[in-house]
């Protein structure tokens, strides 16, 4: 995986030997000798990582880090500082500081490239959601924004692999006032079923005979744990797999004698992490959402009846079996809302939408066409089956009066039908919604309230306006 680095340090050799290193590796490295140029060449190049020293004239480490991820233009950008400090308080002020990670001096060249590798395979998944949101954006506007989740305020659920009955326990307390709920499992089978509920970091312990590395694997493997978090718990001489860790998918480490401040300042940015990653990945889907279905019905819209007749069309061509459309148009809907009012219109476009959805196979696609035109896509169907459930459709419409709560009154409803089936290999999804299309405008023009058939006379009787 290559990247571009950012090494900043104030003394050249340790610029050039870090250079040197990770150039080896082949990563493109950029450098900066004080803090102001750090921030400039941030702000400018976009690094996928900075390599941050923290004993600085001027501006040192920490105000760096502060100032980069205070500014939103690289608040994203993962710094780990390097340093020849080695206390647990200058880790934590670090950590608080909002750096990803504390290397010591001299560098461990395995952590140091673990690490790397680790930090950017993050921050391009949550480059990949951030470009999935922003271009899908435009879709809140639609419906407004979704609910927002307050990444440091919401309890968080912990997962413990521990072993030792002991150190369960103290890790347990350590994180107590933060957390809602610290689930301690021992065995491979308590760790998947302890994701019937989601949990927002799991602590993985190297210690005991069960190699622990694996349920790195077997976390990002299953479906419904790919994207928690993991930290991993070890001792200094095991840097070798904890490198190894980090590149079967865990998020950081923590080294024993664990101190409970860097505990718990490396559990809230693994869960900080989680609630914007949560967060990204729901308004996504909510504007994916929005970008399918229409906002009144809650059926798929135009955009994406279109799509999946696309889909349809070339599977039928590569040899898959026929399909039907049907074209409905609610009769008369502008004198419901001449009569009644919009709101009325509304709650009848709403449940002539579910009673569609109510009566066909659960793989057929009802979707709303545009205003009071509805359209069912039926896979695999015969032209004789799709006229028997346009009946079906049209009963199931016209039989019983839509009950409207707001007027307090039963409105009765029918729609008209034109049905279509596909005719050869070659046949398009352009052509298919004409003839349905034909067909409908037939419905309507001969009495409404009824389905009929497209036959090849009624083109000329659609273009002189029925």
């Amino acid at each position: 995986m290559s990247a571009r680095i950012l090494v900043v340090d104030d003394v050249t050799v340790n610029v050039r030997l870090l250079e040197a290193k990770l150039s080896s590796e082949y990563f493109n490295v950029i450098t900066a000798f004080n803090g102001e140029k750090a921030l400039e060449m941030a702000r400018a190049e976009k690094p996928d990582l900075v390599l941050l020293d923290v004993m600085m004239p001027g501006m040192d480490g920490f105000e760096v880090c502060q100032r980069l991820k205070a500014d939103p233009a690289t608040a994203e950008i993962p710094v780990v500082m390097v340093t020849a400090l080695s206390d647990v308080s200058d880790r934590v002020k670090g950590l608080e500081s909002g750096a990803d990670d504390f290397l010591t001096k001299p560098v461990n060249d395995v952590a140091l490239f673990a690490r790397v590798r680790s930090l950017v395979r993050l921050k391009r998944m949550t480059e990949e959601w951030r470009l999935r949101e922003e271009v899908s954006g435009r879709f809140e506007n639609v419906l407004g924004a979704g609910p927002k989740l307050e990444e440091d305020l919401v309890p968080a659920r912990v997962v413990v692999w521990e072993q030792s009955d002991f150190a369960a326990q103290r890790i347990g307390e350590m994180l107590a006032p933060m957390v809602q709920e610290v689930v301690r499992v021992k065995s491979p089978e308590e760790l998947t079923r302890s994701f019937e509920k989601p949990a927002d970091l799991v602590i993985l312990s190297l210690a005991g005979s069960f190699d622990a590395l694996r349920l790195v694997g077997q976390l990002r493997s299953a479906e419904i744990s790919r994207f928690a978090p993991i930290l991993l718990i070890a001792a200094e001489e095991e840097m070798a797999r904890l490198a190894k860790g980090l590149d079967l998918g865990a998020n950081d480490y923590i080294l024993r004698p664990i101190d409970r401040n860097e505990l718990v300042a490396r559990v809230r940015t693994q869960v900080r992490r989680k609630r914007l990653q949560d967060r990204l990945q729901e308004n996504y889907q909510r504007s994916l959402a929005l970008a399918l279905t229409d906002s009144l019905t809650g059926l798929y819209n135009r955009r994406y009846f279109t799509a999946h007749l696309e889909g349809l069309m070339t599977r039928i061509g590569e040899g898959a079996q026929g399909a039907a459309v049907l074209m409905l148009d609610v009769d008369f809907f502008k004198k419901v809302n001449d009569t009644y009012g919009h709101a009325a219109g509304d709650a009848v476009l709403r449940e002539v939408a579910l009673r569609l959805a109510r009566n066909v196979r659960g793989f057929d696609l009802v979707a709303r066409y545009g205003g009071e035109e509805f359209v069912v896509v039926m896979p695999e169907t015969t032209l004789p089956i799709a006229t028997m459930v346009a009946e079906r459709l049209r009963a199931a419409i016209a039989d019983k009066p839509v009950a409207t709560g707001d007027i307090g009154r039963e409105i009765p409803v029918s729609i008209s039908i034109g049905i279509a089936a596909t005719q050869e290999r070659g046949d398009s999804s352009g052509a298919l919604l004409e003839r349905a299309d034909e067909a409908l405008y037939e419905a309507k023009g001969t009495g409404r309230n009824r389905a009929v058939n497209w036959e090849p006379n009624m083109r000329a009787l659609a273009r002189v306006g029925h």
